[in-house]
């Protein structure tokens, strides 16, 4: 795993010692579920982050999941685009679009809205919303 010198993989405009490294590594706890969401981008785009991705899944869904499985860097992630992000009390959603490159190299988008849960003051991904 090579963490960047520079500018975070989430494509906030940020250094990534001050965007999500300091997430990954942690020695901070996002806030907000936009600083959730780009955290666990730059976590499966890095690869080796398995750990931060479980713990920061509520329990409630990770069923089957790993941290191994989830260090695992299977998919070239190429780009973060927050599209809209809500938050209210301890409930939050994040609709994003990250881009991609498939097996063949073609560029591909996951679009979803994201739902987060607060609980004892930390965020955690819930789930896609249907």
């Amino acid at each position: 795993m090579t963490e960047p010198a520079d500018s975070c993989p989430c494509c906030s405009g940020k250094a990534y010692n001050k965007c999500c490294g300091p997430f990954l590594a942690g020695s901070a706890t996002p806030r907000t579920v936009k600083q959730l969401m780009r955290s666990r981008y730059t976590a499966f785009a890095l690869g080796g982050h398995g750990d931060y991705l479980l713990e920061s899944w509520h329990v409630s869904a990770r069923q089957g999941l790993s941290a191994a499985s989830l260090a695992a860097r299977s998919t070239r992630w190429t780009g973060l685009k927050i599209l809209k992000f809500e938050q209210q009390a301890d409930r939050g959603m994040v609709e994003f679009a990250a881009s991609f490159s498939d097996k063949d190299g073609s560029e591909q988008v996951h679009h979803e809205e994201s739902l987060f849960v607060r609980e004892n003051g930390k965020w955690f991904y819930l789930r896609a919303a249907e």
